[in-house]
């Protein structure tokens, strides 16, 4: 009796994507479980806004250009960690994969060059988003008080856009396991930029109090470079401690923690993946799921701290 052949792995892939795969669906699901809007946005968020500030962040006007453009980048520094934006943690890995793909004996700078990248693609979306968003103003749903179905406007857009960020998110997860056709085959540096994009794609669905503060005074400025100058701010804050995180691991490792995650192409793939498919669908079960069951649509487990 004949055996079957065994297939062989594809050369860089993890053996066992499925378990990849499963294992970020359940992290991502129990993320979205666990995680306390309240203690993120207000405790953390609030605090660290008000702190850097040395006001109360949301009840103090934004006072002139200079200190709307401080406050643009304060607030996206407070919200780092904000539902609508953990899911940048997942460019991580595909950074460390851009490093190394510069060239192997690559100096600091080289190493560090994928932060450049990440900031490259955000910067784009959210200036144009900043300068677009002023034009038409109080027309868009983001900023209207609206309530429809019970569920306030602003919100439906949130879903709407965080669900698509998401589902991207899981599918370049995806792509990188291989299960699906991968666009960033042999682009790396391309994947980073489109992660950077993406970050720069959540100030679109942003509910977050104090970017909406933001978002009214530059509307009210009436000047649509003002709206693009303090979106990027906005964006450059949300990404500043993940960016620092990543270049203090390669400072301090002198490029050897780089090595050591790329040195097979296997782990670099593992990790990757997993960090996308998990805060990717953290993303889409946040906001899809587990927002529309808080007014009444559909059911999600509740912890007692929500």
């Amino acid at each position: 009796m004949k055996r079957s052949p065994t297939v062989a792995p594809i050369a860089g892939r993890p053996r066992r994507p499925g378990l990849i795969i499963v294992g970020g669906v359940l992290a991502g699901v129990l993320l979205a479980i666990l995680w306390s809007f309240e203690f993120v946005d207000h405790v953390i968020g609030d605090n660290v806004a008000n702190t850097l500030l040395g006001h109360d962040a949301k009840a103090t006007a934004i006072g002139g250009t200079a200190a709307g453009l401080v406050f643009a980048f304060v607030s996206g520094l407070a919200g780092t960690f904000t539902a609508c934006n953990i899911a940048m943690v997942a460019s991580l890995g595909p950074m460390s994969q851009a490093s190394r793909a510069v060239r192997t004996r690559a100096g600091m700078t080289e190493l560090l060059r994928p932060v450049g990248w990440l900031a490259l693609g955000m910067i784009i979306v959210s200036a144009l988003y900043g300068f677009v968003g002023v034009l038409i103003g109080d027309r868009l749903p983001q900023l209207s008080t609206a309530v429809v179905g019970g569920i306030p406007v602003r919100l439906v857009q949130s879903m709407v856009v965080f669900g698509v960020i998401g589902l991207i998110i899981v599918y370049l997860g995806l792509a990188s396991l291989g299960t699906v056709p991968d666009p960033f085959a042999q682009r790396p540096v391309a994947r980073v930029v489109t992660l950077g994009a993406l970050v720069g794609g959540f100030l679109i669905g942003r509910p977050y109090p104090l970017f909406n503060k933001l978002f009214h005074w530059a509307v009210a400025s009436g000047n649509p470079l003002y709206g693009a100058g303090a979106f990027v701010l906005q964006s450059l804050g949300n990404i500043a401690i993940v960016a620092a995180l990543f270049a203090l691991v390669v400072l301090i490792s002198r490029g050897r923690a780089i090595t050591w995650l790329t040195s097979r192409p296997s782990r670099t793939v593992a990790v990757t993946a997993t960090l996308l498919i998990t805060l990717g669908v953290f993303t889409v079960v946040y906001w899809d799921v587990r927002l529309p069951a808080m007014f009444g649509y559909g059911w999600f487990p509740s912890m007692p701290y929500n």
